[in-house]
């Protein structure tokens, strides 16, 4: 619109440049001052309050020039309501979208201006209103913006078709009885109408014909916002807007992609730091930032209900699922810190750290190098403080902390199923069906498919009229379209044949599904391939640098170490630990885009099949990436080391590590307590530092304008972009740390308590972001968490294995007890001399060349080393003990033994707790009889109303019928 006078082109700025020595047309043009007074005077139409806005220090051209453009707003703007309004300018109708974009004059003007044309009339045709604000109102004189309102004649139509609930009736069903702990809790309450927006309803799919059982007090505020974008952003992703290439194009994400349009999003309804001026406004998302987005109400409960309000069902199921996940990492937390506790205060008298700090015991004991030639002999009591420290996470206490989360994973996850249970009947979600809102058609492959065939199901166009499901993405619009053709014939022809081609649906041939799938697995294979590459890589580079790190930290005269702290195993464990990270996020940042590329490549038929895919490629990848050191340090470390003389190695080059003598697991706490801590620190960072700098970066030419004249649309339009996949990173980050503290649980007791502090965050970092960096997301439905709930228990099941064998083959728990128990000589001091007897003893005469070290032995002949066998002078020289294997059978028996006995529990425990609470069932039968009898009522009372007007149409049979219907629903 040109509602200046002045060329179509021309921006404000543009204006205020010209009228720098010359005089401007038009009623609002005006001539710079030559006095040097930079505001204007009250002839001009600016009242004080007005001028105040200007900026008097200003000085010089650039200055004159800046408060001309204010002035030139502030005038525009006097005739409308504020530009921080959520309403058209005739402050009735409410904007439900906005569509932006930039009018470049580049080789695709004209293309793009066709497509915008033709789009926005078809938009208008299906019924949503347009208002255009001008690029010369906005901040930078550049962006259109299209504000879309859905008038109620629309709203009512899709709410039909997207089986939208609304209120029939006030819940009459009383609420459960009061915890009497409750007035324990009241400081984590939030206030009743912030926990509770709006009162409870029976609700029913919207219909046409019954309007008036519906509780409508006002049509403007009967849908809410949530639910009126999402009615509209139906519409703008199946609207067509053209023939290109002779394809039929339609959708604003291929017009977003093609740079049609530049974004698309619905507005906040006001600022988050202050309510609205408009009395009309509800301010939601200004009770969202005081009441749940800012980290000093950390340990208030969350306004879920108000969440699900303001953003949908979507979103709302995500924060409750991930409060619910926190408050039950509290429970785990605590048991992990008293079993750490015990560890810690049960130091000092662990037998086997008192035998190695001992310089009588392990101050004799001369090891064997750990590496060639490079390393040379070392005392055992070097690693004193390691094998303290490693009795922190290896006790008895352990054992018990992996079986309890093998316990608390199914209490977790059945706990979960009722609360979900829960706010599906809360928030109208138990017949809500996924099928009608996921299997609908992706616009992008109604676009790719070109071929088409007959659908199997509907056969004739009779079936497919009647078929009332989503993904016929433009029966709707077919129909508004049929109706202007009756008005206008000539339309007529076109809009049957488009309506008969309806019984065709596209597909992909069976060949190209196969050569893609080929060229998606050879793809996720080849990165999978790379990671293991990388972890391998990370493997030789602890081989290569420990003889390093031990040739700089070992002093050959005394053979101790320079430090008593750092020896070379945990230089070498940490160094290692952190290149891993820093390859873990380089490779997954790489990643993302590679298997969203594939997945797209493809071409997945329905959106459900989409996400499933995606899905399932992140997170076989992340599970690779995150977890694969873990399972290498747990698993693979020590157990192929060989022993003097006949080591083995990699690569024929580099010699395979062995475990330090107090075992492996203080490195995988080491390794697991890196990754973790890491990835949660980076991924706080990317979702919290990284947007907030990108958008104060973006507003920061808008910070010096005054805050009326910075339109709605503007502000939301500076904001980053909340996408289609937002939620899935949020999951995924998620699902990977639960990885974390189920997995390997058994080597870190304290991971549950970093998750807990980690995700205490992790809420009010993903609200404060969401509420004040992002753009307001589309809202959307979802009755579940989806394919994360399948991948849980898969995980949860998987922990049982992981943890026994954990405890098993890298802890030192089994051999201390088979020693406790069947070898032990000192009935006093049972685990007295277990250190002598898990070592084994070589020769030093026999290292071949290649292993001998290059410093010589000075007063022993002998060294020893972590294994079972038998000593030089032995007939069965070097060969494993009888020991070994009565080692080995009882780790064997101990993984069978803890793996059943957990199963059975957890399946116990599935099997005794209900996944819907007995509660829930009955309300939810109480409201279905409720709903069906005040809608057959309602069906009666019109039948009756059609009998006394004497229509024909309705006869006494159908009146019975409708009675006994009732009766046999009240029977039900």
């Amino acid at each position: 619109m040109n509602r200046l006078g002045k060329k179509q082109n021309e921006t404000l700025i543009e204006m205020a440049l010209s009228a720098d020595g010359e005089e401007l047309n038009g009623p609002l043009c005006e001539t710079i001052s030559t006095t040097g007074s930079e505001a204007p005077s009250n002839s001009e139409g600016l009242n004080s309050t007005e001028t105040t806005l200007l900026i008097p220090e200003r000085q010089g051209q650039s200055g004159r020039r800046f408060n001309l453009f204010l002035k030139r707003r502030l005038r525009i703007d006097k005739r409308h309501q504020s530009k921080d309004s959520i309403f058209f300018r005739d402050g009735v109708r409410r904007i439900d979208f906005v569509l932006s974009y930039v009018d470049d004059l580049n080789k695709e003007w004209e293309k793009k201006l066709e497509r915008r044309k033709e789009f926005e009339s078809n938009l208008q045709k299906a019924g949503l209103e347009l208002e255009t604000e001008d690029k010369k109102e906005s901040e930078d004189g550049k962006i259109y913006f299209v504000k879309i309102h859905a008038p109620w004649e629309v709203l009512i139509t899709y709410a039909e078709v997207l089986n939208i609930k609304v209120p029939i009736k006030e819940n009459d069903i009383p609420s459960t009885v009061e915890n009497p702990l409750d007035c324990m809790l009241t400081p984590l309450r939030l206030p009743e109408k912030v926990m509770h927006p709006e009162p409870d309803y029976f609700t029913a799919p919207f219909s046409k014909d019954k309007q008036e059982l519906y509780l409508i007090n006002d049509e403007s505020t009967f849908f809410s916002p949530s639910m009126r974008n999402r009615i509209v952003n139906y519409i703008l992703t199946r609207c067509p807007y053209g023939t290109e290439e002779g394809k039929k194009k339609f959708g604003i994400k291929r017009l977003l992609n093609n740079g049609t349009y530049s974004a698309a999003y619905p507005l906040h309804d006001c600022q988050y730091w202050k309510k609205a001026n408009d009395p009309n406004c509800d301010n939601e998302r200004y009770t969202l930032y005081m009441e749940w987005a800012r980290f000093l109400r950390f340990y208030k409960e969350q306004p879920l209900d108000l969440i699900r309000k303001y953003y949908g069902e979507k979103i709302g199921i995500y924060f409750a699922w991930l409060g619910f996940y926190t408050e039950m990492l509290f429970l785990a937390a605590v048991v992990g810190l008293i079993c750490f506790l015990y560890g810690l205060f049960t130091m000092d008298e662990n037998m086997s750290s008192q035998e190695i700090c001992d310089p009588a015991i392990g101050g004799e004991i001369i090891m064997c190098p750990l590496c060639d030639q490079k390393c040379d002999y070392w005392r055992l009591n070097t690693t004193c403080a390691p094998s303290e420290y490693s009795h922190l996470f290896d006790n008895v206490a352990t054992l018990f902390f992996a079986i309890f989360m093998g316990i608390w994973v199914t209490l977790f996850l059945e706990f979960w199923k009722r609360r979900q249970a829960r706010l599906k009947y809360e928030w109208d979600l138990v017949d809500f069906e996924e099928e009608q809102q996921q299997l609908q058609l992706r616009p992008e492959y109604e676009a790719k498919c070109t071929q088409k065939k007959k659908n199997p199901v509907t056969q004739e166009l009779e079936l497919v009229a009647k078929k009332r499901t989503l993904h016929d993405h433009g029966k709707l619009f077919m129909c508004y379209m049929g109706i202007l053709s009756w008005v206008r014939p000539r339309c007529l022809k076109h809009s049957l044949a488009v309506w008969k081609n309806m019984e065709m649906e596209p597909y992909l041939p069976i060949t190209s599904q196969a050569v893609r799938f080929c060229i998606s697995g050879t793809t996720v294979l080849f990165w999978v391939s790379l990671i293991i590459a990388s972890m391998i890589a990370v493997i030789v580079y602890r081989l290569a640098v420990y003889a390093a790190f031990a040739s700089l930290m070992e002093n050959t005269q005394n053979l101790q170490p320079i430090r008593g702290l750092l020896t070379p195993q945990l230089a070498t464990s940490v160094t290692a630990s952190c290149l891993n990270f820093v390859i873990i996020m380089i490779l997954n940042f790489l990643y993302e885009r590679i298997a969203i590329w594939i997945t797209d490549m493809e071409i997945p038929r329905t959106h459900m099949e989409y996400e499933n895919r995606l899905t399932m490629k992140m997170f076989l990848f992340q599970f690779v990436n995150y977890y694969s050191s873990c399972f290498y340090v747990a698993f693979f470390k020590g157990k192929f080391a060989g022993y003097p003389g006949a080591y083995t190695y990699m690569f024929n080059r580099w010699r395979n590590e062995e475990c330090d003598p107090a075992g492996c697991l203080i490195e995988l706490t080491t390794q697991l307590t890196i990754v973790m801590a890491g990835k949660q620190i980076w991924g706080n960072i990317q979702e919290a530092i990284v947007p907030w700098i990108c958008n104060w970066w973006g507003r920061r030419k808008a910070r010096s304008n005054p805050e009326n004249l910075y339109s709605r649309w503007e502000q939301d339009h500076d904001l980053q972009t909340f996408g289609a996949l937002g939620l899935f990173y949020e999951y995924l980050e998620m699902v990977i740390q639960f990885g974390f503290i189920t997995l390997f649980v058994a080597s870190f007791p304290l991971a549950p308590l970093l998750a807990l502090m980690n995700n205490i965050l992790e809420i009010r970092v993903d609200s404060w972001k969401l509420t004040t960096q992002y753009r307001r997301p589309v809202a959307a439905k979802a009755h579940s968490i989806g394919v994360w709930q399948e991948i849980l228990n898969g995980m949860a099941i998987l922990s049982v294995v992981t943890n026994a064998f954990i405890v098993a083959f890298t802890s030192d728990m089994i051999p201390r007890l088979v020693y406790y128990y069947a070898y032990s000589e000192n009935e006093d001091s049972p685990m007295s001399g277990y250190i002598n007897n898990s070592l084994s003893v070589f020769q030093i005469s026999d290292f071949p060349e290649r292993n001998r070290p290059e410093a010589k032995a000075e007063n022993f002949v002998i060294c020893r080393y972590r294994d079972y066998r038998y000593p030089p002078d032995h007939e069965k020289k070097y060969l494993h003990t009888m020991q070994f294997w009565h080692i080995l059978a009882a780790k064997l028996a101990f993984i069978i033994i803890m793996e059943h006995v957990v199963f059975i529990v957890k399946f116990f425990v599935a099997w005794m707790i209900p996944d819907v609470p007995s509660d829930v069932k009955a309300k939810i039968k109480r409201e279905k009889y409720l709903t069906q009898k005040i809608l057959h009522e309602y069906e009666l009372e019109k039948l009756k109303e059609r009998l006394c007007q004497g229509d024909k149409g309705a006869t006494e049979k159908e009146f019975i019928a409708t009675e006994g219907r009732m009766e046999l629903s009240s029977a039900m």
